[in-house]
């Protein structure tokens, strides 16, 4: 896989459900399971890592989300 870039554009931390706004100028869900330290949340804003993953309906989802230091 391929690691993109991007910022956490939204994340609403009782459902668990977030979207990454990324560098191509794409938007991918992700979970809160995919965020890659385990801490089941992210805040709006933080510039991350992730990569791509085929997800239901053709879409495409950021998995291994990793906040960038």
């Amino acid at each position: 896989m391929t690691t993109q870039r991007g910022t956490v554009g939204e994340f609403d931390e009782h459902v668990g459900l977030g979207a990454v706004a990324g560098d191509d100028g794409g938007s991918y869900r992700f979970h809160c399971t995919q965020i890659a330290d385990g801490s089941r949340t992210i805040p709006v804003g933080v510039r991350v890592e992730y990569s791509l993953a085929a997800a239901h309906g053709g879409r495409w989802e950021a998995v291994e989300v990793r906040p960038l230091t």
